[in-house]
């Protein structure tokens, strides 16, 4: 027989054959008797215990499981609650694997990640991960899970739809839009450069930008190099304004593109964790000049698959999967507690947040704000740390916090997204509802609608909801906020942010005098405090 996930590993065309079990229905069981062995039956059959129904064609059980993407942790719960899920399903190439094993493998081969893998490289992933396809498959999805195809950049925005075409717009006077010129754009305007190619993650810093393709390629374009905000300024910088493959990661297969203020990361499809630049030591884990263009592997972590990473100004935070869940690690600068060890102290080399264990708390996100972090935990609570400069922590006063710290003001909100800016954070409940607290200042917070009302937003340090949303009567998914220093990139406006409904449809507010929001402000008007459409179809 051969199996469908066989025939997808091989690249040839599925074939179903299914087993021909007999199946007894010539017994003369009293209707009495009948109902007495159903009751003991469970999910067994209509044989003897250990049967089960759908045995006669286990290629179509394995078919259904395929095909209804389920959770890993269902596919677990399967095998550990019947003895038909558990025991081996004896189809090659390996006859011990059970069917909900089979089924994550099937799973992993959809993502084109895993498929251009060979066999080797699988097995590889395989024992990173804890030395299951169902782990192998949660790895995947952490991966998936936590990326946003909406990138609200200092200035610019960058906008990916789910058939993988790129649009950009705003500030360009280096050449971060892509677009072949440094001329501001104030609509959306597609890369055509890019077309045919399918890309499915992007970064955007200050005056750059990187986009990630499916097939783990990397492609840049605007200030030309891997620095921030650092080296705006400086005269020898060259542009580049059509996107250009980063040759010195031909040889690495990226999954994810991160830019901090002094530096980028990127993050492989095996897990491992890359910098550049900024690598003095104390700072991101290798002793290597600042004007390093060259991916320098944090090495710490090679035993530990990282699945997100997300950058601050000056300092990383890592995603790790775990078989027992999530783990966080950081690195970099450490001033104002940000780095989440109970102290202000810089760390060379990544090191494990340890605070989540005791607090009780399995992170399943993370965002790192500008100089802020926060962290989403699978019960939907939700901790943050680093300086608590305008109540961004949501602890009610401005004091920082060196370790990972639960925000009681959403204690009976279930979180299930979250995402940080420059001393600003956002929180979107189950319900669709959206929180946040922090600056009013940068108008990344919507409270205030009234144009006669203050110039500069009143601070908010606990959780309120931002009513315009609700007033907008759509279910928001996500908040995308422009997560980069302000004073260092003041010429590029006030910083943004983008809202995506559950519908797939775009709103934006904040700075919009460069064209980040999408339309072009009338005349003297340089922010937006109202959610107001992006002419973008995500879909």
């Amino acid at each position: 027989m051969q199996c469908p996930m066989d025939a997808a590993a091989s690249g040839t065309s599925p074939v179903m054959q299914f087993h021909s079990i007999a199946d007894d229905s010539t017994s003369h069981s009293s209707p009495l008797t009948t109902s007495l062995e159903r009751s003991k039956r469970h999910c067994h059959g209509d044989g003897i215990p250990g049967e089960f129904p759908l045995a006669v064609s286990p290629s179509i059980v394995l078919h259904v499981l395929s095909a209804c993407d389920l959770d890993p942790k269902d596919l677990a719960a399967l095998e550990a609650t019947c003895t038909f899920f558990s025991k081996p399903a004896n189809f090659a190439p390996n006859f011990a694997l059970s069917l909900p094993e089979l089924a994550a493998f099937d799973m992993c081969q959809k993502r084109t990640m895993f498929k251009l893998m060979n066999e080797e490289e699988k097995e590889c992933l395989k024992q990173r991960c804890g030395g299951s396809w169902k782990h192998v498959l949660r790895y995947i999805l952490v991966i998936e899970n936590n990326g946003s195809r909406v990138i609200a950049g200092p200035g610019h925005s960058i906008v990916i739809t789910t058939s993988g075409d790129v649009y950009s717009f705003g500030a360009n006077c280096s050449g971060q839009l892509g677009l072949g010129d440094s001329e501001d754009r104030f609509k959306p305007c597609l890369i055509r450069s890019l077309q045919g190619i399918r890309i499915t993650q992007a970064a955007a810093g200050s005056r750059r930008t990187m986009l990630v393709t499916d097939t783990g390629s990397v492609y840049a374009f605007g200030k030309d190099n891997f620095r921030g905000a650092e080296l705006v300024e400086a005269a020898h910088t060259s542009q580049i304004t059509t996107p250009k493959i980063v040759e010195s990661l031909k040889g690495v297969f990226v999954v994810q593109a991160a830019i901090g203020g002094y530096f980028s990361a990127v993050l492989s499809r095996e897990g491992r964790v890359y910098t550049f630049s900024w690598g003095k030591s104390e700072r991101l884990g290798h002793n290597s000049d600042p004007s390093d263009v060259e991916p320098r592997l944090l090495s710490e972590l090679e035993d530990v698959p990282v699945a997100y990473i997300s950058a601050g100004n000056c300092y990383l935070l890592m995603l790790a999967y775990q078989p027992n869940g999530m783990s966080v690690y950081s690195v970099g600068c450490g001033l104002g507690g940000k780095l989440g060890h109970g102290c202000k102290t810089n760390k060379g080399v990544p090191k494990l947040i340890e605070q989540f264990q005791s607090l009780s708390f399995k992170p399943v996100s993370i965002s790192a704000g500008t100089w802020h972090a926060a962290a989403l935990g699978a019960d939907g609570r939700v901790c943050t740390w680093g300086w608590g400069h305008t109540g961004c922590l949501g602890h009610g006063d401005e004091e920082y916090k060196a370790a990972p710290t639960v925000v009681e003001g959403l204690r009976n909100v279930k979180a299930v997204h979250l995402s940080t800016g420059e001393y600003t954070t956002f929180v979107v409940a189950d319900n669709g509802d959206v929180y946040s607290f922090g600056s009013g200042e940068s108008l990344n917070l919507i409270f205030q609608e009234d144009d006669e009302a203050e110039e500069e937003g009143p601070d908010f340090s606990t959780p309120s909801i931002v009513e315009s949303f609700k007033a907008l009567n759509k279910k928001v998914a996500q908040i995308c906020p422009t997560n980069a220093s302000y004073w260092l990139n003041s010429e590029m406006g006030h910083p943004h942010t983008f809202a995506v409904m559950e519908s797939g449809e775009l709103c934006a507010f904040g700075g919009g005098i460069r064209g980040q929001l999408g339309v072009k402000l009338l005349e003297g008007v340089e922010k937006v405090s109202a959610p107001m459409h992006v002419p973008i179809d995500l879909s």
